[in-house]
This record gives C-alpha cells, sequence and structure tokens, in this order.
C-alpha cells in the first residue's frame, strides 16, 4: 500500500487524516499551498504588475471605445507616454516592485473576520507577507471601535479599515484627531441587505417604516448606503427607522432572536443569514453601486513616515493578494484557505458562494452574479469624496468640508498635474484622473460638484 499520512495499517504513525494529497494537514493547507504556487508563475507576476496599470487607465477612459480610439490615432507608445504623464502609474509600480532595507519586521496587523478582508487575510498563509520579510502576525478582533482604538494606541502597526474609518479619525470625528492613511481598498461591492423570513412580503423600502436595522459602525459605507436607500424611498433613517451598530458576527443571531428586522452588513454574515434559514437576500449593495468601496486597508500617517521600506513591503503583499483575488479561478481555493477558525471561522460553502457570486438568495432562487465580490485595490480619491458629502448630508461632519483636500491626504493616489497635450483628440479631463465619476442609484456623482451634491437630497439634516 501507498504510504500515507493517514494509512490505518500503519502501526508506528499516528492516524492522520489529511487533505486528497496527503501532503497537507487540512483542505486549507492544501488550497493555500496551490495558490502559492500559482502566485510564483511568472504569468502571475505579470498579471499583477499589468492590473494595477489598467484599472488606472480604465478611470482615465470609463468608455473602452474612446481609449480604443487613442491607441488607433496616436498607437500605444505615445499613449502610454501620454497617459503616465497625468496618472501615478510609475510611483504605484515602484512601490509595487521596489525594495529595500526594512525599517520594522514585525507587525501586528488588525482584521474583523469578514469576507472584506481577504486580501490581507489571504497574504498571511499563502507567505505574501513572509515573502516581503515581514513577520506579521494578522489579529482577529471583535469590532471597529477596538479596531480604531489599537490604532490609535498604536497596538497595531496596519489595519483592516471601514474606508471611511480613516477619514472620520484625520478629521477628529468620533475621536482624537491623528493623520490616518488608506493604502489600498481591500473589497469592492461585497456587502447586501438582509431582512428576515418574517419580511418576504416586504420588499417595498417604503414599507419598512419603524424597522430595525444593523449596521457594522457609523463612519461605514454599510451605514451610508443604507441611509441613501431608504431615504430614496422617501423614509428619514433617522426618524423613520432605527439603525444599530452590531458588530457583523453578531448580525446573523440578533437577526434569529428578533432583535433587528434586518442588517445591511458585510458577507459572509448576508449568506450566513440564508444558510440559516433566517434571512433573505433583499439586494446587492453592487445594484445601488455597482463597484463602491467598503473595506481599506490602511495605518497611520506617522507609520509611514517612520517605516517608509516596510510600508511599500506591507503594499507589495497586499496588492500581490488582491491581484490574485481577483482572479474568478482562485476563488473556490480562497474560500477553502480562509474560511478555518484562525480567519473568518464559517463554513467553506457559505464564504464559496460569497466569493464566487453562484448563491442562494433565501427565496428559492440560485443566483450567478460573478462581481458579488470583488478586488480593485485603488483607492480613487473621489471615492472618498463620496463618503465625505454622505458624512455632511447626515451631519457627522458640520459646517465647510474642503472635500478634495481631505481627500489627497488620507487616500494615497496622486491627483493628476498635467494635461495631455500629446493627444490630438479630445479626451477625458485629465485632472480628473483620479476623480472619476460614478453612479449611486441612478444619478451621476460628479466629485467637482461635492457641495452641490450634498446639498441636493431632499431628505438630510442640517
Amino acid at each position: 500500500m501507498r504510504d500515507t499520512p493517514s494509512d490505518p495499517y500503519d502501526a508506528d504513525r499516528p492516524l492522520l487524516m489529511r487533505c486528497t494529497c496527503g501532503a497537507h494537514a487540512s483542505d486549507a493547507e492544501h488550497a493555500a499551498a496551490e495558490l502559492r504556487a500559482r502566485s510564483e508563475t511568472a504569468d502571475f507576476e505579470a498579471t499583477s504588475r499589468a492590473f494595477i496599470e489598467a484599472s488606472l487607465v480604465k478611470a482615465l477612459f470609463p468608455h473602452d471605445a474612446l481609449r480604443r480610439r487613442l491607441l488607433r490615432a496616436v498607437g500605444s507608445n505615445t499613449a502610454r507616454a501620454a497617459i503616465a504623464s497625468v496618472l501615478p502609474i510609475a510611483p504605484l509600480q515602484a512601490m509595487a516592485q521596489a525594495g529595500g532595507a526594512l525599517e520594522k519586521k514585525d507587525l501586528k496587523i488588525g482584521f474583523i473576520p469578514i469576507t472584506c478582508a481577504t486580501p490581507l487575510i489571504m497574504a498571511h498563509p499563502l507567505g505574501f507577507y513572509s515573502k516581503q520579510g515581514l513577520n506579521v502576525e494578522v489579529v482577529k478582533t471583535a469590532g471597529w471601535a477596538l479596531i480604531r482604538d489599537k490604532m490609535l494606541n498604536k497596538e497595531y502597526d496596519a489595519t483592516h479599515f471601514l474606508s471611511p474609518m480613516p477619514l472620520a479619525i484625520s478629521l477628529g470625528v468620533g475621536s482624537t484627531a491623528v493623520p490616518m492613511n488608506v493604502a489600498t481598498i481591500q473589497n469592492t461591492n461585497g456587502q447586501a441587505i438582509t431582512l428576515s423570513v418574517k419580511h418576504k412580503d416586504k420588499r417595498d423600502p417604503k414599507d419598512w417604516k419603524g424597522f430595525k436595522f444593523a449596521v457594522p459602525f457609523e463612519y461605514s459605507m454599510h451605514n451610508f448606503l443604507l441611509r441613501y436607500y431608504v431615504a430614496e424611498a422617501g423614509l428619514d433613517p433617522d426618524r423613520d427607522i432605527q439603525i444599530r451598530v452590531v458588530p457583523p458576527p453578531e448580525m446573523v443571531a440578533n437577526l434569529r432572536a428578533g432583535n433587528i428586522d434586518g442588517f445591511l452588513g458585510p458577507d459572509p454574515f448576508n449568506q450566513r443569514a440564508v444558510f440559516e434559514e433566517v434571512g433573505f437576500l433583499h439586494l446587492l449593495t453592487r445594484d445601488l453601486w455597482n463597484g463602491h468601496p467598503c473595506c481599506a486597508f490602511g495605518t497611520s500617517a506617522e507609520f509611514i513616515q517612520k517605516n517608509p521600506n516596510t510600508f511599500a513591503a506591507l503594499y507589495r503583499a497586499v496588492l500581490t493578494a488582491a491581484a490574485m483575488a481577483r482572479k474568478a479561478e482562485n476563488r473556490e481555493l480562497i474560500a477553502k484557505v480562509i474560511s478555518p477558525q484562525a480567519y473568518l471561522n464559517q463554513p467553506e460553502t457559505v464564504v464559496a458562494q460569497v466569493l464566487t457570486g453562484k448563491f442562494a438568495d433565501g427565496l428559492g432562487n440560485v443566483k450567478n452574479v460573478p462581481d458579488r465580490a470583488d478586488f480593485d485595490p485603488i483607492p480613487w480619491q473621489s471615492m472618498a469624496v463620496w463618503m465625505l458629502t454622505q458624512m455632511k448630508r447626515w451631519g457627522y461632519v458640520k459646517g465647510d468640508v474642503n472635500y478634495k483636500q481631505i481627500a489627497e491626504k488620507v487616500f494615497l493616489l496622486t491627483d493628476a498635474t498635467r494635461q495631455m497635450k500629446a493627444l490630438d483628440m479630445a479626451a477625458p479631463d485629465p485632472k480628473k484622473g483620479a476623480y472619476p465619476r460614478f453612479t449611486v442609484m441612478g444619478k451621476v456623482f460628479d466629485p467637482e460638484k461635492a457641495e452641490a451634491y450634498t446639498q441636493s437630497f431632499a431628505i438630510k439634516r442640517g
């Protein structure tokens, strides 16, 4: 008989139930080994470099026909040089590839056990941190207030943030003001509105008056998107419904107990509610704003100033993980890697449904939405501006807001500074390279007119 770790007839060895190939202690370790092997191929390394540039160019040319017209008119080399003159491709590529002596090697990084943190989490078992010379401890943390406090107390070197949190902390909203930075967006989309199964007959938000909803934190896309959604239906989120802060791992239990009627929360807890047969998916947040940011990877401005090479190494590790997470063929293996107790502590089938986009919705349907969750890492400053408009809309910040100044201090993406003079054709304003427009519930958000956007809503505070 072939000698394997699970040979039941070997008297000299313990009976170990390992992975299918017999070389790893678990299916999760087997999946991590396979993903590590994929990450070391020349093809993947080229892909991970190229997708940064592709994301930037897509923002400048959101309509692919215009990009193709440009390339045909001036050629790829001229177009590349012109685009590089107005977008920070070179600095990002350099940060993603260059090395340097590390100022600090032993690091603690906090995370909340949700799929939004997939790149930050998977970089640990896949060895992406250690490959950069870093000894990283990823620390599962109970809630967002604790994440904030541990960053303020310097107990964590870097962390998984809700993307509005560094804006709030930098402004001193809800805490002491300490400059924080968003290095990358951890995930786009990846959230949902989940309702209790008892409300299957209340699919119209106009019928939600008196409902109690949970969100993970005040300074979260979840809170802002829920408020936006119900306000568009004519409900005042501060008067017609109740919004409570509940840590994500406690949302399903609160739904089961009847303490809340629903939640706008991160996955995998929306899918877990369906799995437990206590909730159904009312809608995915991608249907409100496709490509919206949710969580981020960030640290303090002080840490970056004192440890620039360490920060660059962290960036490389997390960016490599994001590039791998974006590829659909890796999603099932990633679900195996991040589902165990040390990370998400969730049934693998629940996590796989979220990451692959093939899922039951709790209403008797099986859906196929490949971009239910995505991991585009570019921290566009117009995303930050939109968050600031909602913070002002709902009274979290008062008075005049210098939207762009704050966005550029916190979200680490250089604004465009030169004209595309080399192009003899109509093209998007290069000054908006870091400020692409977005459409939220059918309404175009122009970051150049942020204050007018803030004041345009019928339901708002102040």
